[in-house]
């Protein structure tokens, strides 16, 4: 049921340089439909929030408005804000947040990345609904996922004791926040019990966000705050453009949630739905079906042939992605990722999976901008 005075906001950024080459700056992985479900991850994300939310903001970059809006039709002009360069997360939920309080008065907003992978949207809705509960009680929250593993791809949120709000009866203390710790940190959280994964899924009333914001922030939030008075006028277009490339470039958990929990300002709501970001083609290999051998096929969804294109031979634990009309024989070989497109194949292991982007900076350097 749609929450009353919820209204979500979708920040689209990014390319996904660690799944190049299927992830590009010009079609990053938000657009893209990784795990053959039949719809790309923006139009997940969204088709999740719809029915628990007033209405919804689109934060892209202005190449993938287009885009964003050929996958989402349902969504009026007014639901897209461009972004005319990147000024990380901040920047993107902060002025969504203004131009919503502008449109809508005092509301609470909730930010969540259009990349992500939920499985549970009724746990996905319980954990928002006492996210927002928390939000009116004036803290900015988060919705912590269990940890099952010690990645050293997540950030880490460290609870403490329980709030006691009505309408969230799970809501803890967020009392700190930790970016992708070293193998045994990593460990050590997990067997504490009391760290969950960091998602960047962040609920607040707009007044207490922007208020936090203007404390901590002061010249980023007067940018944003002229911004978004002149949006929806003849203006927007002129301020926008003035203001918005001067604007601090600083990620939401640096600029909010670390600050703010430090002084006691943060609850966080466990989650108990599944959740993965895809960072890499290993993860994206550990989403997808296996075949005996634990293979995985990426294919059957639109833009992407199906597996009659691979032939393997004594062949396990291999991620193939095949893009380019060719057929990838294998032989041999084992946990390794092919990803075959028209323009560039990319061969590593999935052990180094997580280092693709630094391929996307050689290829940077070499000239080879047209690809990437």
């Amino acid at each position: 049921m749609t929450i009353e005075n919820f209204y979500a906001i979708v920040p689209a950024g990014g390319s996904g340089t660690r799944l190049w080459p299927l992830s590009r700056s010009t079609e990053p992985k938000f657009l893209l439909d990784l795990t053959g479900a039949g719809q790309s991850l923006l139009q997940a994300t969204v088709n999740r929030l719809a029915p628990l939310a007033e209405s919804l903001v689109i934060v892209t970059g202005q190449k993938h408005v287009a885009a964003a809006q050929a996958q989402l039709p349902q969504l009026g002009a007014e639901a897209f804000i461009a972004e005319p360069s990147p000024r990380n997360t901040m920047a993107a939920i902060g002025l969504a947040a203004a131009v919503l309080q502008k449109r809508h008065g005092n509301v609470v907003i909730g930010s969540f990345a259009a990349d992500q992978i939920i499985h549970g949207n009724t746990a996905f809705a319980e954990a928002v609904n006492e996210a927002v509960a928390a939000a009116n009680a004036g803290y900015v929250t988060t919705i912590g996922i269990a940890a099952t593993r010690p990645s050293t791809g997540f950030g880490y949120i460290e609870s403490g004791a329980h709030l006691g709000i009505a309408g969230a009866p799970t809501a803890l203390h967020a009392t700190g926040f930790t970016e992708k710790p070293d193998a045994e940190t990593a460990a050590i959280y997990v067997n504490k019990g009391n760290y969950r994964w960091n998602a960047g899924m962040f609920v607040a009333r707009t007044d207490v966000l922007l208020n936090h914001l203007k404390d901590l922030h002061p010249e980023l939030a007067n940018g944003l705050s002229e911004i978004a008075e002149a949006w929806d006028t003849d203006k927007q277009s002129e301020v926008m453009g003035r203001v918005w490339p001067g604007l601090e470039k600083i990620a939401i958990d640096h600029a909010i949630a670390e600050p703010v929990a430090a002084i006691g300002g943060v609850a966080v709501v466990p989650g108990s739905f599944a959740w993965d970001d895809i960072g890499d083609f290993a993860t994206l290999g550990s989403l997808l079906p296996s075949d005996n051998a634990g293979n995985q096929i990426l294919g059957g969804s639109e833009g992407l042939p199906d597996d009659g294109q691979v032939i393997r031979i004594d062949t396990g634990g291999t991620l193939v992605i095949p893009n380019s009309g060719r057929v990838i024989a294998l032989l041999g070989v084992d946990d390794i990722v092919v990803v075959d497109t028209k323009d560039a194949l990319l061969i590593t292991t999935r052990s180094r999976a997580q280092q693709v982007g630094k391929l996307v900076e050689e290829a940077r350097n070499s000239g080879y901008e047209d690809i990437v």
